[in-house]
């Protein structure tokens, strides 16, 4: 029985190991540092975490590019107050990752308040040492019945 055991926690290591790549982790910290400039609509930073062919769908089926997606945020027109990320998985597959999370936030969109519940896949592609952001599809998510 101890075998077993001891066979079950390796086992359950190496695939929390694994789940933990050194990819996985760079990912998740550019996930949180675009949230964090998105917040802050933050230019510099919201810049050099996307990449120059980025594509940027909203829920509503607004379509973006890279420049219009900055713009949106650090004009005010688009304005999150909250951010709340949660149920994130990242695949990564060589040098390209897929991110899907559950977003819930507060925005006040060109002054006005409103509230988001979405779910989000992002693309994100490596370049050189960083992940860049290429893609981002969101849809609302539907109400409880």
């Amino acid at each position: 029985m101890k075998k077993l055991l001891s066979l079950l926690a390796f086992t359950a290591c190496c695939h929390f190991a694994q789940a933990q790549s050194k990819d996985e982790k760079d990912v998740a910290a550019a996930v949180a540092k675009l949230r964090t400039a998105m917040l802050d609509a933050d230019k510099t930073a919201l810049e050099a975490l996307t990449g120059p062919a980025l594509t940027y769908g909203h829920s509503n089926a607004r379509l973006e590019n890279r420049a219009e997606f900055v713009d949106y945020l650090v004009s005010g027109k688009g304005d999150f107050v909250t951010m709340e990320l949660s149920d994130q998985t990242i695949a990564i597959t060589g040098s390209t990752a897929i991110v899907r999370h559950t977003l819930k936030g507060d925005t006040n969109d060109g002054g006005k308040p409103g509230k988001v519940h979405l779910h989000v896949m992002t693309v994100w592609v490596k370049s050189g040492k960083d992940w860049k952001l290429i893609g981002r599809q969101a849809v609302k998510v539907p109400p409880a019945s």
